[in-house]
């Protein structure tokens, strides 16, 4: 059992996050929390590395199809004018094929921020995934207005600034994708690690 304070989580500071000049930012409300960034990396990722980050199980890409769906019906959207077919299964690939497109449109910020219940708090400073519903206050709140309807009407991917893992799982395995191993460095905070 790691201590409470050492927990680490993955965050992607994707392509509206980089354009809107947001890694500052996001970056500062991270510390002003008195979580630590531990690995920081700006690069410009490949079809590859962002096709293998998302899931690519049959269930997962449903879901897409079937989110892509409830949002059509919610909105009274023509989901066979824009699809051609109403079946999830069949829409899930297309609205993953833009996930991809959108994040290798620009370059992303990677890192590694670290401190205590950092998987939770990180996720809640980001704010709910989708920047309509988010609080005021969160960075997804204060920096984006976009939902699912204005994305799927604009064919790409919901434009959302970042990524944060959901669960301690989820940021080992992220971490070890795009840092590899003992890539984070270790250091003391004034007022915080002592």
């Amino acid at each position: 059992m790691i201590h409470p304070k050492e927990e680490k989580t993955y965050v992607m500071v994707k392509p509206d996050g980089v354009r809107k000049g947001l890694i500052g930012e996001i970056i500062r409300r991270f510390e002003q929390r008195d979580l630590k960034i531990v690995a920081l990396e700006m690069f410009m990722p490949t079809r590859e590395q962002i096709d293998n980050h998302y899931p690519k199980d049959e269930t997962w890409i449903t879901r897409l199809g079937t989110k892509t769906l409830g949002t059509y019906e919610k909105y009274g959207y023509d989901a066979i004018a824009d699809f051609g077919t109403t079946e999830a299964a069949k829409i899930g690939p297309e609205i993953r094929k833009w996930l991809v497109d959108y994040m290798i449109s620009a370059p992303l910020v990677k890192m590694i921020v670290q401190g205590i219940h950092s998987v939770d708090v990180v996720r809640k400073i980001a704010g709910e995934t989708m920047p309509y519903k988010a609080d005021m206050g969160t960075i997804r709140g204060d920096f984006s207005i976009d939902s699912p309807a204005l994305a799927n009407k604009d064919k790409r991917a919901v434009m959302n600034i970042l990524h944060c893992s959901e669960t301690p799982e989820e940021a080992a395995h992220e971490i070890q994708y795009w840092f590899g191993k003992d890539s984070a460095f270790s250091y003391k905070r004034f007022g915080v690690d002592e």
